[in-house]
């Protein structure tokens, strides 16, 4: 899609060609704005004014995802069967409830685990979204007040200032000098100066054509502005097209996609067959039925979802501890697979501190009145705070000096501007100058200002230069960049009788000098970076300085200078070096907006999953390209908005320890997707092939069902787990394909010894028990022979499933290298011991158990020391051809 042409809501387009009275009359607004019951319909009729990840899901939307998904169908339909099987069709002595019980409390069961989960999950999340929350200026009722911007509705008032986020559509009332970037809209870095008249009658297709609109997620650059909403949450022109811009954001949301056709597949293959081998072998085609349905929930993990949820939730809390607030809960997948990391420099590897260190002439003499011109310039400049800005600012706190800026500013009047944009490279300011009249003052970019200048200024005098010759400009400040020194020029001129500023007025400019600041790398970013290169996270450095600054700051850190490339450099590649020179580069300087995104979704499309780390509203559209977007506390408004993931500290040592809990929160969800899908595997295979010989089934479907959810439940401690180091030290992404190889190897493992257990019931234990085999015996036996194998190979199927559990946890050694946190032992022992001894209570006739002898534990201690064995010596060796576990 062409972001340049999307168009805008009717409503909006409606009354950009109407006045502004139009709309206070239409929406029957006054000038003290919406009062109560008007906010109330409003938002009724319109809308909130929530999009992507703010949107707060209802109760009733997570009770919909806990009872209603594909797994708690199959339940039901289950239990109905049962129902009609058990009870409809039956006499009244021979009605029997028990089964209908069962599923229906095992529904009841996981539909509630997994809706406390996520309700407990959705508080913590929205306790520490709390924490970012982004405000509004509007005015309601008389009175100017602060709202939370989910808060807007259509017909608020809201009142615009620099650096805000513009936070629904706006038809503007009133604006004062003011300019906004419309490029995480339409991906121009143009910037454009909004007004409040009405437009002509005429066609208008492209977003910048409306000059009296306002955009969500566009960015007030300088000036100050009024409006009325007109289109609010999913209704603006960005909430309409931000499911686009999600997709690209998709990594969690495909893995899981991909992990449920494996499981898919495996169903659709083995449920007819296992549906077919009982009817014939059976003889009852409806218990079959019933068994197969089974089947097909005890191969999937009924809980996934909630095991999911409740890792991720765990991970965001964990991260929330270590001054990591994750807004999307889904990208805490992709904060931990980023293999690299895109960051500015300034505030990142260096300190958010900007000192002015030198204010000179052309010549590099210390100069007053280039940092009067400069002050004045950052004085009057109304558009988005800077640290420059702030750098030179601070001189009016210079002893001695204070009351000198203090009266500096009086003795100027600000009459126009023209604010920072990326293909300017500066700012002009036009003054009013007591005694010397009208003068136009611009600060920018070395390069930028000295092609817009046609004089220098020498001790007062003016001498006349050619611009297309930088070599003495170079000369002086060249060795201050390279010293890690940012350098911007000042230049100034006569403007008789002007009171507006455009931008042809920015020529035959005097150079006065520049001013120069020293940003000093951080004590702690080396050992930072250090960290992330042994979590296996490349940095880049991509940044709108010079440069020899950029390359002097990384050096100085150890990052590679080899190749760094600029912005006119990346313009000029074509595609297949810029492929290639996005993976060598490690610097990339003196970069756009549209720079930086581009650089991130080159890197996208080559593979790599990328985090950005930013905190202006320059980083805006590199965030929105970015796996993961990160910013901080301090950062812009907009960028916190646009985040997905907020450090409370701009440190590097913050990032990597939210690196590790992402992948902690990951591994632990692997553990739970592989192992119990390859052991319920297993199990289903072994279904299988015993369903082809043995008179009866196996296990009954509510043996089979419950023995599922209750290791599920069992597993619910998983993501409480200790992780290995050499798991989380290197990321990890979904794969279907990886699952249904781990599934393939450690299933049919399980299967041999189930196999093993199935022949000694069969042969051995059954018979010593009834007086025969199972053909011999009268039906009455034959009944008690197959309870009594159903109870044997529950047993073994428990047993076998929790230790592998231990077993695949970790690459090493169990119990003696690497050993299950506390809460997983004491809640698996716990399990263990609780549901053998159910064998021995009253309940085991519910459920189809009885009691069994003490030495089939002596042979269920030798099968699970034996599996245990086998597990062991495959693992390594698959470990050793795969070169991975989980």
């Amino acid at each position: 899609m062409d972001k340049t042409y999307i168009s805008p809501h009717e409503r909006l387009k409606k009354y950009a060609l109407e006045d502004i009275s139009s709309v206070y009359e239409d929406f029957h607004l006054s000038q003290d704005g919406l009062n109560e019951a008007q906010i109330f319909q409003m938002r009724n009729k319109y809308g909130s004014n929530q999009i992507g990840y703010a949107v707060k899901n209802s109760f009733l939307h997570h009770l919909k995802r806990a009872f209603v998904n594909p797994f708690s169908i199959i339940l039901f339909v289950l239990a109905a069967v049962s129902f009609i099987t058990d009870v409809c069709l039956q006499s009244n002595y021979g009605r029997n409830g028990t089964t209908v019980i069962i599923i229906l409390s095992m529904l009841l069961l996981s539909g509630t685990v997994r809706l406390l989960q996520e309700l407990k999950a959705g508080h913590a999340a929205d306790l520490l979204t709390e924490k970012i929350l982004t405000t509004v200026t509007v005015r309601r009722e008389g009175q100017i007040m602060e709202v939370p911007s989910e808060e807007l509705v259509v017909g608020d008032i809201v009142q615009l200032s620099a650096g805000d986020r513009v936070p629904a559509d706006i038809r503007l009332s009133r604006t004062d000098d003011l300019f906004v970037s419309q490029s995480l809209l339409t991906g121009e870095s143009t910037i454009l100066e909004k007004n409040a008249e009405h437009l002509n009658p005429m066609t208008h297709t492209s977003l910048n054509s409306f000059s009296n609109l306002a955009f969500m997620g566009t960015i007030v650059i300088s000036g100050s502005g009024e409006g009325i909403v007109l289109a609010a949450g999913i209704n603006t022109v960005y909430g309409s097209y931000l499911y686009e811009l999600q997709q690209t954001k998709r990594g969690f949301e495909q893995g899981v996609n991909s992990i449920a056709w494996v499981l898919i597949r495996f169903m659709a293959a083995l449920i007819p067959f296992v549906f077919v081998i009982s009817g014939i072998t059976k003889g009852d085609w409806l218990t079959s039925f019933l068994f197969s349905l089974s089947v097909a929930v005890g191969l999937t993990p009924e809980l996934l979802p909630m095991v999911v949820n409740a890792c991720l939730a765990k991970g965001s809390t964990a991260m929330g501890k270590k001054q990591t607030i994750v807004k999307n809960i889904n990208a805490m997948q992709s904060f931990g697979s980023m293999d690299i990391l895109c960051v500015d420099k300034t505030g990142t590897l260096t300190g958010d501190e900007v000192l002015l260190e030198y204010y000179l002439d052309i010549l590099g003499d210390e100069r007053q009145d280039v940092l009067d011109c400069a002050y004045l310039n950052s004085f009057y400049h109304t558009g988005v705070t800077n640290h420059l800005d702030r750098a030179v600012l601070k001189c009016s706190s210079m002893p001695g000096k204070e009351e000198y800026f203090r009266s500096l500013p009086e003795k100027a009047e600000k009459l126009d501007e023209l604010p920072f944009d990326y293909d300017r490279k500066c700012v002009s300011i036009l003054l009013s100058v007591q005694d010397k009249g009208n003068y136009i003052i611009t600060k920018g970019d070395v390069d930028s200002v000295y092609s817009r200048c046609r004089y220098v200024c020498h001790h007062d005098q003016v001498i006349e230069v050619d611009p297309s010759d930088s070599g003495g400009v170079h000369a002086v400040v060249d060795e201050m960049l390279e010293d890690g020194m940012k350098v911007l020029a000042v230049a100034c001129k006569p403007a008789p009788g002007q009171s507006l500023l455009y931008p042809e007025d920015e020529k035959d400019l005097i150079l006065l000098g520049y001013v120069v600041f020293f940003d000093a790398p951080k004590s702690s970013a080396a050992s930072a970076l250090d960290k992330l290169q042994q979590l296996h996270v490349h940095v880049k450095v991509l940044t709108g300085d010079q440069k020899s600054v950029a390359v002097s700051i990384c050096r100085r850190l150890g990052i590679p200078t080899d190749l760094a490339l600029t912005g006119e450099e990346i313009e000029i590649l074509t595609e297949d070096e810029l492929i290639t020179s996005v993976e060598q580069a490690s610097i990339f300087a003196e970069l756009t907006p549209s720079h930086k995104s581009q650089i991130i979704q080159v890197l996208r499309e080559n593979g790599h999953s990328v985090g950005f780390l930013g905190d202006g509203m320059n980083d805006l559209s590199a965030m929105t390209a970015a796996d993961v977007g990160i910013s901080v506390d301090t950062a812009a408004e907009a960028a916190k908005e646009s985040a997905d993931v907020i450090l409370l500290k701009k440190d590097l040592n913050v990032l990597e320890q939210g690196i590790m809990e992402g992948r902690k929160a990951f591994a632990n969800m692997s553990k739970y997707i592989r192992i119990t899908a390859s052991s319920n595997f297993g199990n289903i295979l072994s279904i299988v092939l015993a369903g082809a010989f043995l008179p009866f089934l196996p296990m009954t479907a509510v043996q089979l069902l419950l023995l599922n959810l209750l290791y599920d439940i069992l597993c619910m401690t998983l993501p409480w787990d200790n992780v290995d180091a050499d798991i989380y030290d290197k990321p990890n992404v979904w794969s279907g394909k990886t699952l249904g190889r781990f599934m393939r190897f450690f299933g049919p493992l399980s299967s041999l010894f189930d196999l093993i257990t199935f022949a000694f019931l069969y042969y051995f234990l059954c018979p010593a028990l009834t007086g025969g085999l199972f053909p011999e015996l009268s039906p009455a036996m034959q009944e008690q022979y197959a309870i009594l194998f159903h109870t044997g190979w529950f047993l073994e199927s428990l047993w076998t499933q929790v230790l592998i559990l231990h077993m695949l946890r970790t690459k090493h050694l169990p119990f003696a290298q690497s050993s299950a946190s506390g809460i997983v032992w004491l809640v698996t022992s716990a399990g263990l011991l609780l549901l053998t001894a159910v064998v021995y209570l009253p309940a085991a006739s519910w459920l189809g158990l009885a009691p069994l002898p003490l030495y089939y534990f002596a042979f269920l201690a030798a099968v699970v020391l034996a599996y245990m064995l086998l597990v062991t010596l495959a693992k390594q060796w698959y470990i050793k051809k795969y070169h991975e576990l989980l």
